[in-house]
């Protein structure tokens, strides 16, 4: 059966994956699953070079194991762009402040730096750019954005990053206050995920 190795050891983004991807013949599987442990050095400037740098790594390292005939890589990129902030943090949201410091404190860190913003200058949005390499070498690339603005306070607990403070008007929650099926409907990711679900039924046809 054909394989998706999802270059990540992110399990909020695995089960976001295997739910959109549910009812495709596909055993998805992270690349920690497989047994990859790789340093990967993400210098793109954009989300989509950062996507494709990380797919083909993976891709790469597979190919060494001799393992790619049945696989497809799949790797993302994703992050929050804050207008007031000039797009920050950008590529850099994984890594603001330190890969290591706690997105509840990263989230604070923002708050504070909007502070007395008004509502109108808050707005923000949600990038995913999701890249695919497939068995022949061929690969594609998709993007996904959801806008809303960034909250006064932290709330919810049904996610991860920065979906504490993002904002979605139109529900009156964060993003870490939707359900899964909520999320999986209208996020960033998903709807990535969904224009990549459609790029790989023409490959598998």
């Amino acid at each position: 059966m054909l394989q998706i190795i999802f270059a990540t050891g992110n399990e909020g983004k695995m089960r976001e994956t295997r739910a959109i991807l549910s009812d495709m013949e596909l055993e998805i599987h992270s690349m920690k699953e497989v047994g990859l442990a790789l340093e990967i050095e993400e210098d793109g400037t954009t989300f989509e070079e950062n996507a494709r740098i990380k797919a083909r790594a993976v891709a790469d390292a597979l190919a060494a194991q001799e393992k790619t005939r049945e696989c497809i890589v799949v790797a993302d990129d994703s992050g929050l762009e804050i207008d007031f902030l000039n797009g920050e943090p950008g590529v850099y949201s994984a890594r603001y402040l330190g890969e290591e410091t706690p997105f509840s404190e990263k989230s604070e860190d923002l708050l504070r730096r909007l502070k007395d913003v008004p509502e109108e200058e808050r707005s923000a949005r949600f990038v995913c750019a999701i890249a695919a390499v497939f068995p022949d070498g061929g690969e594609v690339i998709t993007r996904g954005v959801i806008e809303g603005r960034i909250g006064h306070e932290l709330r919810g607990d049904n996610g991860f990053g920065y979906d504490i403070i993002f904002y979605l008007p139109e529900y009156g929650r964060t993003a870490a206050e939707l359900t899964d099926e909520e999320k999986n409907r209208i996020s960033h990711r998903s709807r990535a995920l969904e224009q990549m679900k459609e790029e790989l039924k023409k490959r598998m046809l």
